[in-house]
């Protein structure tokens, strides 16, 4: 599962008036990996998308073979898995931070048929996915602090990112925050596999463009 780097379009900074056109768009250029945060106005402050609409896009994402990467940046993800897997969600990663019980949301989450994934804030350490390993199918490295689009990517994040690449070199590891074009090198020769883009690619007017390049400029970095 590791891989050629994988660039995951992140909904968050779609047009959600031009949802599923805009899902088609990235899907047509090559996208797999689609990228849905959901945000509860407490974990971070605002709130987002919630399992009614990752319902109505999953048959379109599916059909095109797809995979549906549900980041739940939510207080007690525990309480919503269920909810997002009965919804069509393929991977559901929940917060170290947002729960104390992360051990038994991981589980939960394989439990629903889904992906388990661990995300972790800038802050908090690499070991907190070391140690839970065995429970975990691919890891969350947020790159900048999570809650807003289009912040710049933080240089120190990366080297979590290697420590976590030498500690489990067989996981799969995402990053989500600041990447495009001129990050995306340096997120993939640090470790990374997949790559969050958000307002990178839907935040200009040609979005399978934008796409595109960030892919190429991920290759070229591995």
């Amino acid at each position: 599962m590791t891989g050629a780097p994988l660039v995951a379009p992140s909904l968050l900074s779609a047009d959600f008036a031009r949802l599923g056109e805009q899902i088609a768009t990235v899907m047509d250029a090559g996208a797999r990996w689609i990228h849905f945060d959901v945000m509860d106005g407490h974990f971070v402050p605002p709130l987002t998308l919630g399992p009614l609409v990752l319902q109505s896009i999953a048959p379109a994402v599916h059909e095109a073979g797809g995979f549906l990467d549900v980041h739940l940046m939510i207080e007690r993800p525990e309480r919503q898995i269920e909810a997002f897997a009965e919804a069509g969600a393929d991977g559901v990663t929940v917060h170290a931070e947002a729960t104390p019980n992360v051990h038994y949301a991981l589980a939960a989450v394989r439990d629903a048929g889904c992906r388990a994934g661990l995300a972790v804030n800038p802050a908090t350490p690499e070991g907190v996915v070391i140690g839970l390993a065995d429970a975990v199918d691919h890891a969350l490295v947020m790159t900048i602090n999570p809650g807003w689009g289009g912040q710049p990517l933080l240089p120190f994040t990366l080297e979590k990112v290697r420590r976590l690449r030498a500690a489990l070199p067989k996981l799969v590891i995402e990053v989500d925050g600041g990447v495009d074009a001129r990050t995306a090198p340096g997120c993939v020769a640090a470790g990374a596999t997949r790559l969050v883009a958000g307002s990178a690619i839907f935040g200009g007017e040609d979005p399978a463009a934008a796409y595109a390049e960030i892919a190429a400029a991920a290759i070229g970095g591995a």
